[in-house]
């Protein structure tokens, strides 16, 4: 079993829990993200397959549609940012215009 693998079985089950949680059935759950309910018993056992716009759909049904802004986002280098911090100057008014 791939990694990848286990972490999309990891989210299907995070996506059923998520789900329960807001007590919808899966009927009801799959028309709102516009799927049936065979793609979304895919969904929620990790199945690779299902397309990613059915994920988004999901995500935003579930008020987590900013969760995608995490997928390949920059990562954060804080050397990078301390010496940004680092070189910052102060920023002073010219007096020419005095």
């Amino acid at each position: 079993m791939f990694q990848t693998d286990k972490k999309l079985e990891d989210l299907g089950s995070r996506l059923r829990d998520e789900r329960l949680k807001k007590n919808e059935a899966q009927t009801l759950f799959a028309a709102r993200i516009g799927v049936s309910v065979p793609t979304l018993r895919k969904m929620e056992s990790g199945d690779p397959t299902v397309q990613v716009g059915y994920w988004s759909a999901a995500l935003d049904i579930l008020d987590r549609a900013g969760d995608l802004d995490s997928i390949l986002a920059e990562p954060e280098d804080l050397f990078a940012k301390y010496d940004q911090m680092k070189s910052r100057q102060r920023r002073r008014a010219s007096k020419k215009g005095m």
